[in-house]
C-alpha cells in the first residue's frame, strides 16, 4: 500500500504543476495531499475519509492533516481537478488502446435502500428511481455510463439521474476517441441515426441487435461484438468491489463527488497493473 500511496501523490502532485495550479503558499495542507487523501480513501476504505484522514495523518505521510470540516471545505474546492486528472489519465489509455476497440455500458449507483425512499435527503422524485433490467429490481439513486478500453480501463464517464433511459443518454456521450474506433454496446443501445453519424466521423459504434431490428449483424459479428461486451461487465464488477453497500454523503454534490473519486480509483488501479 505504501508505494502505492506515494505512487498516487506523485501523480497528483506532477499533474497539479503541469497545469499551473495556484495555491496559497500559507496552506499547511497542499491540495495535492487532499486530493491524495481522497483518492487514497476511495481505493483503499471503500470511500471512508475518516479512515484515511487517519492513516495519512502519521509523520511519515501527511504530519499538517487537515481536521474532518476544513479536509471537507478543501476537498470541495478542487473537485473539478479530478475531473481533468480523470481526463488526463483517460486519454494515456486511448495512446495505449492501439486496437481502438472500446464498449460502453451503464452501471447503477444506489443512494439509498427502497423502503428508505421517501426519507431521501440528498435526491427526491421520481427522476431517480432506476430499473434493473438484468436484475429486475428498481433502485434509487444514479447511473454511471462508462466508456472503456478493451482492457476495461475508462476514458469517459457522466452520471445522470436513475430514470433517465440509457438509450436517451447516448447522445451525451463525447465519443472523443480516434477515427477507426470500434465501439461496442449492449442491445439498448440501438440508434440508427447516432450509428450513422459516429460512420461519418470514421467509427464503427455496433451494439447488439434485438431480433426484431433492422441491421441485423452476421452471426461472427453477433458473436464478435458479444465477445468484447464482456470487458465492461467485469469493469462493472470491479467498480462493484470498491463500492460499499452504502455511500455516506451529506449532500447531493458530496456523493456524486464521491461516485466520481471511485471511478478514478479504478483508473488507478489500471495505473498500478501497467507499472507491475
Amino acid at each position: 500500500m505504501d508505494d502505492k500511496i506515494v505512487a498516487i501523490y506523485v501523480i497528483v502532485s506532477d499533474f497539479l504543476v503541469a497545469i499551473d495550479h495556484y495555491e496559497d503558499s500559507q496552506c499547511q495542507m497542499s491540495d495535492a495531499e487532499v486530493m491524495t487523501t481522497a483518492i487514497v480513501a476511495a481505493l483503499f476504505f471503500a470511500g471512508n475519509q475518516e479512515s484515511a484522514r487517519s492513516l495519512l495523518a502519521e509523520p511519515r505521510y501527511i504530519p499538517t492533516m487537515l481536521s474532518k470540516s476544513r479536509f471537507n471545505r478543501r476537498l470541495h474546492r478542487v473537485k473539478d481537478k479530478f475531473l481533468s486528472l480523470f481526463a488526463l489519465l483517460g486519454e494515456h489509455w486511448k495512446d495505449l488502446n492501439t486496437d481502438a476497440i472500446y464498449a460502453i455500458d451503464t452501471f447503477p449507483v444506489a443512494v439509498c435502500d427502497n423502503y428508505r425512499i421517501r426519507r431521501c435527503r440528498l435526491y427526491q422524485g421520481e427522476a431517480y428511481r432506476g430499473l434493473i433490467a438484468s436484475k429486475r429490481r428498481y433502485f434509487y439513486g444514479l447511473k454511471i455510463h462508462l466508456v472503456v478500453t478493451k482492457n476495461g480501463q475508462p476514458v469517459e464517464f457522466f452520471l445522470t439521474p436513475g430514470a433517465d433511459s440509457d438509450v436517451g443518454c447516448l447522445d451525451l456521450f463525447d465519443f472523443d476517441i480516434p477515427s477507426g474506433s470500434e465501439v461496442y454496446a449492449d442491445r439498448i443501445y440501438n440508434n440508427y441515426v447516432l450509428e450513422d453519424v459516429l460512420h461519418e466521423a470514421g467509427i464503427l459504434f455496433s451494439p447488439l441487435r434485438k431480433k426484431n431490428l433492422n441491421r441485423q449483424w452476421e452471426p461472427w459479428q453477433h458473436h464478435w461484438i458479444h465477445l468484447h461486451r464482456k470487458m465492461i461487465e467485469t469493469t462493472g464488477s470491479l467498480i462493484e468491489r470498491l463500492l460499499p453497500k452504502s455511500i455516506h454523503a451529506v449532500t447531493s454534490v458530496g456523493f456524486e463527488l464521491k461516485v466520481s473519486l471511485f471511478i478514478l480509483a479504478m483508473s488507478f488501479n489500471h495505473v498500478f497493473k501497467v507499472a507491475t
